[in-house]
């Protein structure tokens, strides 16, 4: 097994059993035929079902209409990218010549490849060590993710709402970098409050999800320092 796959093993907690489910999970079908598209089926069955149950014992009075609408925040390929930039999985991706970044070069796998990538290693979970083993990777992944009501709503209404309830004028968005061919480019968005001398950033696989993780970034700072 690579130094790659062994690191990530290292980073998921996890050890395969059979590291012939790790080698597909993390195979691109612009690689081989025998690709992770399966297991990403499986993964995302695997993970709403395991983030619905974190949700339910994290948010114990949380209506199902919200319950709902935070799960489905949570798995979306925005959630997942950033997921995935974290464990720097596409370190140990196996893409074709037409994905793979140039060496050298800024370029990442687009937002939907890692995404998916990670839909298949928790399918792939699944089937080394059952329902148990894929839920405790899914509550390690979302382990810091901060699951505030108020931030999983569209955060740049809420970001706006907030504002506008204390006299202050809106935020600022200005796209700061974007990374990737143009077919599937990531947007890196910075949101600014000139009245507080507040910046933060977030990354999206569009302008508009970029400047949605920048304002979620920006309620959670907001919250830290207890102005929420």
């Amino acid at each position: 097994m690579s130094a790659a796959l062994l690191a990530l093993q290292e980073r998921l907690q996890h050890v395969f059993s059979d590291p012939r489910l790790l080698e597909r999970a993390i195979t691109h079908r612009s690689f081989s035929a025998d690709n992770n598209e399966r297991l990403e089926f499986l993964g995302d069955a695997v993970l709403n079902l395991a983030v619905a149950s974190l949700l339910y014992q994290r948010l114990p009075s949380l209506p199902e209409g919200d319950l709902s609408r935070m799960r489905a925040n949570l798995v979306k390929q925005d959630s997942l990218h950033q997921l995935a930039l974290r464990l720097r999985l596409s370190e140990a991706l196996r893409l074709g010549e037409g994905e793979s970044p140039r060496a050298g070069s800024a370029r990442r796998p687009s937002p939907s490849i890692l995404a998916d990538a990670l839909e298949a290693l928790i399918g792939a979970v699944y089937l080394d060590a059952g329902y148990a083993g894929a839920q405790a990777l899914v509550h390690r992944l979302f382990e810091g993710v901060e699951m505030n009501p108020l931030q999983d709503a569209d955060a740049k209404t809420a970001l706006q709402e907030w504002l506008q309830g204390r006299k202050m004028r809106l935020p600022q968005y200005r796209v700061v970098a974007t990374l990737g061919a143009a077919h599937s480019q990531t947007f890196d968005v910075e949101c600014a409050i000139a009245e507080l001398g507040l910046t933060e950033r977030g990354i999206g696989a569009s302008r508009r999800a970029g400047e949605q993780a920048a304002a979620g970034a920006m309620l959670a700072t907001l919250k830290a320092g207890n102005h929420l």
